[in-house]
């Protein structure tokens, strides 16, 4: 039996150590805002010194690296990447309030994506096709735009590549995005028992089909335009459910009756960033191209010989048709390295000399998995 007198002494002391701890946290607290404000006013004047563009994506992606880098834990390096890209995204909305296009509706991947890459003191945008989104920053209207270019299990997004060969825009960044799909429902709705139907996009069907068909195997399964569109008749009928990213079931004030509930843990979907302007080097960069060949044996193959003999690495290398000619192919790829860099440089203008079309897409920090 434990002694009443030890007790009452290790809960005094209990108390005690909780006092001092909250102590500690305000005094941080206090020191951290004191911190954050220096930041602000050290990243005002650089606006001020720089009298144009000051979102950097290369000098943003060295900072999340050296944070990245030097942390200790407890936090999580996502953690830590996601509580400065807020930082960076407050102390820039001082200067220049930033809009980003993206695919909407609301509740999209496509939100959830701009919204982790330019943090909450962005305006992110939604625009009703992704010609539109290239529209807004092409016209001045969004300085920026996140788009999706291809996902590791419905592959690449066409209409994204048939859009990069035609604009003027560069690609400024990248991220990957952990697709989570959530089955939500009417906020009234007590549980599954009810659920007569599910909404959601195709793709997303298909990627939680042996979710569904443990879980609600009579259920109808109902493919509509998006997963917003999903959680839209969901709100308007409780007898429905979607399947939807969390966002949506934020945006559209939804319960989520199951989280995480796709096939494949690996399902990721790849966005990229477009901008006008050119990114300087960051010291891990990507580089996307697209090109032709001439209509003849082993082109393709004497085509890309120069990045093999600039010891160029090659990370991607993907076929579309040309919409040119009955036929004819571009070629989409992308390679480790920064144009800018004496190999690639020598190599691209190899390439440029033997290829009928080449254009580079741009040279953006490269983003982690």
């Amino acid at each position: 039996m434990a002694d009443p007198k030890l007790s009452h002494t290790t809960a005094q002391e209990d108390e005690s150590r909780l006092i001092e701890l909250r102590h500690l946290i305000d005094r941080l607290d206090r020191e951290v805002l004191g911190l954050l404000n220096q930041r602000a006013q050290a990243a005002a004047e650089i606006g001020v010194i720089k009298q144009g563009a000051v979102y950097r994506p290369e000098r943003e992606a060295q900072v999340l690296r050296g944070v990245q880098d030097a942390n200790k834990g407890p936090l999580s390096n996502a953690t830590v990447a996601f509580l400065f890209r807020e930082i960076m995204s407050s102390c820039l909305a001082l200067e220049q309030s930033l809009k980003i296009a993206y695919l909407g509706p609301l509740g999209t991947y496509s939100e959830q994506a701009a919204i982790r890459q330019f943090g909450h003191a962005a305006s992110v945008l939604p625009f009703q096709s992704l010609d539109e989104v290239f529209h807004q920053v092409e016209s001045g209207h969004c300085q920026y735009a996140v788009v999706p270019v291809e996902n590791s299990l419905g592959g690449s997004v066409s209409t994204t590549l048939d859009l990069l060969l035609a604009t003027p825009l560069k690609i400024c960044g990248e991220l990957h995005l952990r697709i989570r799909h959530q089955l939500m429902t009417h906020a009234s709705t007590e549980n599954l028992s009810s659920v007569r139907r599910v909404y959601s996009h195709a793709q997303s069907l298909s990627q939680c089909q042996q979710w569904l068909s443990s879980h609600l195997p009579q259920v109808e399964r109902i493919p509509v335009a998006s997963n917003a569109d999903a959680a839209t008749r969901a709100v308007a009928d409780p007898e429905s459910a979607a399947i939807a990213g969390e966002l949506a079931a934020e945006r559209y004030a939804l319960k989520i009756q199951a989280t995480d509930i796709e096939d494949s843990a690996d399902n990721t979907t790849r966005f990229v960033v477009l901008g006008t302007q050119e990114v300087g080097p960051s010291g891990r960069d990507k580089t996307s191209m697209v090109l032709s060949a001439p209509n003849r044996p082993g082109a393709i193959h004497k085509l890309l010989e120069p990045l093999a003999l600039h010891g160029v690495s090659m990370s991607r290398l993907e076929s579309r048709p040309s919409r040119t000619g009955l036929w004819e192919y571009v070629f989409f790829v992308d390679i480790e390295g920064h144009s800018s860099e004496s190999a690639l440089k020598k190599a691209l203008d190899e390439m440029r000399a033997q290829a009928s079309f080449l254009k580079v897409l741009g040279s953006y920090p490269l983003s982690p998995l």
